[in-house]
Formats: C-alpha cells, sequence, structure tokens
C-alpha cells in the first residue's frame, strides 16, 4: 500500500532523512522506532505532504505522492494523528471529530456510522461529546486525535508517539485501542518511543537512527534482537 523509495529530507542545508525506504503492506500494522531525533516524526510528516521531497518518492497504492498536497492525500486515504495530539481548543469532542469528515463528506452527507465507529471504540469520548475538547485529560486527548484521524475516512492511519506523555496505564489503555482498529483490517504506520509498546501491536517494524533505517524485520524478530533490546528495550 505504501512505498517510501530512497526518501532524502533536508531542513534547508541540514539533511533530516538518508535514503529511507520502507513499506506497509495492505492490512499490516508497521511500526517506526528510534530516540528522539530520529526523524520519524519528519517521515510521517512527509508522508503526509508537510515537507518536502529533497530526493527519492513515496508512493500510495502504486501512485506517486511527490507532487500531491496534503489535502489530496487526505483524499486518497492517508489521515495522521499527529504528536502532540494538536486538539481544536475551541471545538467541542464531538466537534472535533466532525470537522475531519471534511475530506470526504458531500454538503447533507451523513457522518453517523465513523460517529458510531469512534465512540464504540472510546466510550469516553461519547460521554464528553459536549465536552470542549482541550479540557479532557491527555489520554482522553490522545483517543480524539485517533478518533478524528479515523473520522476521515483512511485507508492508511499514521500514528505519531499515541504513547507520548501518557502515564504507563494510559498509555496501554491507548495502544489496547490501536489493537482493535488492526483488528478491524484497518492498515497502520506506527512511530513510537515506547518500544515495547509498538511491537506488541505490529507485524513488522524498522528501526531509525539518525535518520538512516538501521534494522528492519518482523516484530518479533526485533523485540528479540540483542541490538534493540540493550539500545530500547532497557535490558
Amino acid at each position: 500500500m505504501l512505498a517510501v523509495e530512497d526518501l532524502t529530507v533536508a531542513y534547508g542545508d541540514i539533511a533530516a532523512l538518508h535514503g529511507v525506504s520502507l513499506e506497509v503492506r495492505q492490512g499490516e500494522t508497521v511500526a517506526l522506532i528510534g530516540a528522539n531525533g530520529a526523524g520519524k516524526t519528519t517521515l510521517l510528516q512527509t508522508i503526509s505532504g508537510l515537507n518536502a521531497i529533497r530526493g527519492g518518492d513515496i508512493r500510495f497504492a502504486g501512485n506517486s505522492l511527490k507532487r500531491l498536497s496534503c489535502e489530496r492525500r487526505v483524499r486518497l486515504g492517508i489521515a495522521q494523528a499527529p504528536e502532540g495530539r494538536r486538539i481544536f481548543p475551541g471545538l467541542t469532542v464531538e466537534e472535533n471529530l466532525v470537522v475531519a469528515t471534511a475530506a470526504w463528506r458531500r454538503p447533507g452527507g451523513s457522518y453517523a456510522d465513523e460517529l458510531a465507529f469512534a465512540f464504540d471504540l472510546f466510550p469516553r469520548l461519547k460521554e464528553r461529546r459536549r465536552q470542549l475538547g482541550w479540557s479532557l485529560s491527555g489520554g482522553e486527548q490522545q483517543m480524539l486525535a485517533i478518533g478524528r484521524a479515523l473520522m476521515a475516512r483512511p485507508k492508511l492511519l499514521l500514528l505519531d508517539e499515541p504513547s507520548l506523555g501518557l502515564a504507563p496505564r494510559l498509555a496501554e489503555e491507548v495502544y489496547e485501542r490501536v489493537g482493535r482498529i488492526r483488528e478491524s483490517g484497518l492498515t497502520i504506520l506506527v512511530v513510537e518511543q515506547n518500544t515495547v509498546l509498538a511491537l506488541a501491536v505490529a507485524d513488522r517494524g524498522y528501526v531509525l537512527e539518525t535518520g538512516r533505517v538501521v534494522l528492519a524485520g518482523p516484530a518479533a524478530e526485533l523485540k528479540a534482537n540483542p541490538r534493540v533490546r540493550e539500545a530500547y528495550l532497557g535490558r
């Protein structure tokens, strides 16, 4: 479904990604792990169209994204739950969700099925649907960010650091929901510093260090790899 091919991205004269290549097959959950500053968020933002490509290409369902706007990529089926959640503070929980339907909904069209799915996945959002988004707890805001991305009817869901800033119990709760999304058949690319959680839901993974892919393989193999265990698993 997604093929990143020898991708190079730079901020001015400083290269952030150096010839990165990876793929995500339809129905897979793929984890991209690495330390802070490795280039993980840069990669997701480039897939979404927020960063210019210096070299290489990104292909989605066989078609190059290189010249497509962010909006066009969303309409093709790529949606991102960004790092930091980026909740619209002046909107209620339900309004934060519904705003994402602008990517596909025609005037007068219904978004009831998408809203029902989001509320079934995150019942606390339904309980707080009339509450302002900024007033939610960190874990609830993360659920809202993921729910908002799902409202765009994605074929590929990009998750950027969904456990960031959350207590361990809340991070596990968020990842339990990610597991349910995975079971629904949706294709997921998740960027994460919490290697344990990410590899627990992933089919395969890539390790990114200083803008380069240094390891790749099935999630079980990465969890057992001595280099990954020492650097990212704390043992």
